[in-house]
């Protein structure tokens, strides 16, 4: 997974045909793609394009799409609420840790 300044690439696809890869980046609303033809050619481009975004943001003087914050809003049915606490209760963390931990591992 490549990251730079706290974006992360979208899943990387190759086009046999061009010999390219090309990959946007995850989670934002505007699109930003960028290409290359060796992971090394790839990787600068995903750098050049995170930086021309915030580039583009400062001189439009418009934020950047935010950062995630580590705030999650889960809804989930009662019984599996109940069940997560159970969990993080018997292993004695809370239910923001248990819930960490799960994300972690999958």
């Amino acid at each position: 997974m490549m990251t730079y300044k706290g974006y992360t690439a979208g899943p990387i696809d190759f086009d046999p045909q061009d010999s390219l890869f090309s990959a946007t980046v995850a989670d934002l609303k505007d699109v930003i793609h960028f290409e290359g033809r060796t992971a090394k050619e790839l990787e600068k481009s995903f750098r050049g394009s995170i930086d021309d975004y915030l580039a583009l943001c400062a001189e439009r003087g418009e934020a950047p799409d935010r950062l995630f914050n580590g705030k999650i809003l889960v809804r989930t049915a009662p019984e599996l609420h109940r069940k997560a606490v159970l969990s993080a209760t018997a292993e004695g963390i809370s239910l923001s840790q248990w819930i960490s931990r799960q994300i972690e591992l999958a």
